[in-house]
């Protein structure tokens, strides 16, 4: 297992657990309620914070404080103080949830980061926060932090739709973006300087998306303003790879039996970590790179590699593991054919596109470590969170490498695939017929255009603003149609199967495995399909291109 503070291996991202796992107590202790007088009380396989909170600097503002940031951000600045760098604490703002602001008002700003890797678990209290804030009900008492000299760093985390404003959002006085905005003006009008200000988002381009974001609210004020924002406020670009599931109270009251410790809002993440940060402040640049983080000139080589095989895999697994009737990540990656799948899909359509030669980032480890990552039954993500929003997802994490394959002639049936089956999951149905809840807020729009693909893909797929260029491909029309068909046909392992039958190396025993899944599915054509699947169903063992393929590939 690594660790936050071991260098990385050669070639390989800087992962981390934050500290080493203790055994557990073998025999239950009763539950201590998380407060700052009971940190005594916790016993020794809790690790709790030995500095002083009270003299924790505000010098970082959050914005959107919630699972991630407190398993991410949080857990860096925390590992800062407790190397005795006071001059780095956090104020954190929650956009909405009064739940959490509420359990974190009475911990005293504590909560618990439990990490589970395959094989030991350790639990760290994080005590960095040294405020908490609720933007809903405390708009200016965010101004008044962000206008604190004191502040020299904001970080964001409010997910990528959270940047895309409407007018009614930016006009509502005390939205974020606003807030943020007055605070800039209250600085500048006070001779102040200006700040950092950090998107922790997954975006492809994070700073200048929340560039935009600020100017543009700025610009409708004044231009003096904008121009001030400009020359005194910087906008770097971060990448950040951390899987934190939701929490359930069956993981909080298994937290309370394992560690004796009574957390109202503790956060549950995996061994590795990574955070690589744009080295552009605009005041004093906050020393993480002694405690993980890589500071680097340009990081969007970083973001284009950890979107696409991450998130865009992440995608692939939402929908087909949901529609294949699997609820976590390490249930879907333990069907061999949805494995292979993934492997064959990051190996042949996705890491072909990216860039091989960067510092830090080995292609091939990377692909071995997502495999373990996302295999984890440790911390088994909820494939309902992984196809929330897909309508910005799937744009940004796995339409850029079906284009880019499709116009350079790579292969990307794998990557039609996934669009396919991301269209039938939209349709609200699942392949049984069961409803699903489609978390989206294009959801409606998304179901019309996939019933409209099935009965006239000719017209091609609509959706410019999601599909892009790919939008009036009738070809690819007819190509997501025939998925979406063979899904209700034949189901996620008979669509799969033959896709991967010759071109996807094999372990021992991969076949009798498939043909017993399918043989257990409640689709009683799949065993017919695998024994009678006719020839152009099959990739060759050299996989043929997107460009100019007919329907009759699938």
């Amino acid at each position: 297992m690594t660790h936050l503070l071991d260098p990385p291996p050669p070639g390989v991202p800087a992962s981390a657990v934050p500290l080493p796992a203790v055994p557990l107590p073998a025999v239950p202790l009763p539950a201590v309620p998380l407060t700052d007088a009971t940190l005594a009380e916790l016993p020794g396989n809790v690790a709790v914070p030995g500095y002083d909170r009270a003299g924790l600097v505000p010098a970082v503002v959050h914005l959107g404080v919630g699972g991630f940031h407190r398993a991410h951000q949080a857990v860096y600045f925390d590992e800062l103080a407790r190397r005795g760098n006071s001059e780095w604490g956090i104020v954190g703002v929650g956009i909405s949830n009064r739940e959490l602001a509420a359990a974190l008002r009475a911990q005293d700003r504590l909560f618990t980061v439990v990490t589970r890797g395959a094989d030991e678990t350790a639990a760290r209290v994080i005590g960095v926060l040294a405020e908490h804030l609720l933007l809903a009900d405390q708009a200016d008492a965010v101004r008044n932090r962000l206008s604190d000299p004191r502040t020299r760093l904001v970080t964001l985390t409010i997910t990528g739709d959270g940047y895309a404003l409407d007018d009614s959002q930016s006009a509502a006085p005390d939205s974020l973006f606003e807030v943020l905005v007055d605070a800039l003006e209250l600085r500048r009008t006070a001779g102040v300087a200006g700040f950092t200000v950090l998107s922790c988002d997954n975006l492809p381009d994070s700073g200048a998306t929340a560039e935009r974001a600020v100017l543009g609210i700025a610009r409708s004020r004044n231009d003096e303003l904008a121009e001030w924002i400009e020359r005194n406020v910087s906008f770097p670009d971060s990448m950040v790879d951390r899987i934190t599931p939701s929490i359930t109270s069956e993981d909080r009251e298994r937290i309370q039996g394992e560690f004796a410790v009574a957390d109202r809002c503790p956060v549950i993440t995996e061994p590795f970590t990574q955070w690589v940060i744009e080295d552009d402040f605009s005041t004093t640049r906050p020393p993480l790179d002694e405690v993980g983080v890589r500071f680097v000139e340009d990081v969007k080589p970083y973001t284009l590699i950890k979107t696409r095989m991450l998130n865009g895999t992440h995608c692939a697994l939402g929908y087909l593991g949901t529609l294949a009737g699997y609820e976590r990540t390490d249930q879907a990656m333990a069907d061999p054919v949805i494995a292979a799948f993934v492997r064959q899909l990051m190996r042949v359509e996705i890491a072909p596109l990216l860039p091989g030669d960067l510092p830090g980032m080995d292609l091939w480890r990377y692909q071995r470590s997502l495999i373990e990552r996302f295999s984890n039954p440790a911390i088994g993500d909820q494939l309902s969170r992984l196809c929330r929003r897909g309508s910005t997802k799937m744009p940004n994490y796995l339409l850029p490498s079906l284009l880019q394959a499709s116009a350079s002639g790579q292969p990307c049936r794998l990557l039609t695939v996934v669009t396919g089956a991301w269209l039938r999951y939209a349709r609200g149905i699942d392949l049984s017929g069961a409803p699903i809840t489609v978390h989206d807020p294009r959801a409606a729009e998304l179901r019309a255009a996939s019933e409209a693909l099935r009965s006239e893909p000719e017209r091609g797929i609509g959706l410019p603003d999601v599909f892009g260029r790919l939008a009036p491909d009738v070809e690819l029309a007819r190509r997501l149609r025939s998925v979406m068909i063979d899904l209700d046909k034949l189901g996620v392992v008979g669509l799969l199967t033959p896709l991967l039958e010759t071109s996807e190396p094999r372990t021992a025993g991969f076949a009798e495995r498939a043909v017993g899944r399918l043989s257990r599915c409640q689709h009683g054509r799949w065993p017919e399909f695998h024994q009678r699947a006719p020839a152009d169903r099959k990739l060759t063992s050299s996989p043929a291109s997107c460009s100019g393929a007919s329907s009759a590939m699938w």
